[in-house]
């Protein structure tokens, strides 16, 4: 059985390019289309060597307001979330407000799409 710690340091320590040719080799031989985010995930750390920015990986989603569909907003937060419709309201209420933390970019963009589907104004921070 492959030592799987020392597979996981190595994909680590892959610099952009590596990852690039890896995620060709995948497809290409393998037919495994690798995930973008999986990709910059594995690129991220090597990338970065000088400590610089790096990209915004988790999100915490701000309901700014419920809109004119407030009852849709309740109901999309309640679902969403998975909370009773009373606190839900509280949150539609109480808004501007973060209805949610710490979310990954695809849930957070998921999310925010739901509620302005339901007629809120949502924002990602």
């Amino acid at each position: 059985m492959a030592d799987l710690k020392a597979i996981a340091d190595t994909l680590v320590n892959l610099t952009v390019k590596e990852v690039s040719e890896l995620a060709d080799i995948l497809k290409d031989e393998h037919g495994i289309e690798p995930a973008a985010a999986a990709v910059a995930v594995a690129a991220g750390p090597a990338a970065g060597g000088d400590g610089g920015a790096a990209e915004k990986t988790d999100f915490d989603i701000m309901l700014n307001s419920a809109g004119s569909a407030k009852l849709a907003v309740v109901k999309e937060v309640k679902n969403l979330l998975g909370v009773g419709l009373k606190e839900a309201k509280e949150l539609v209420d109480g808004a501007p407000a973060v209805i949610k933390e710490g979310v990954p970019k695809a849930e957070a963009e998921s999310i925010k799409a739901s509620l302005e589907g339901a007629g809120a104004d949502v924002e990602l921070k």
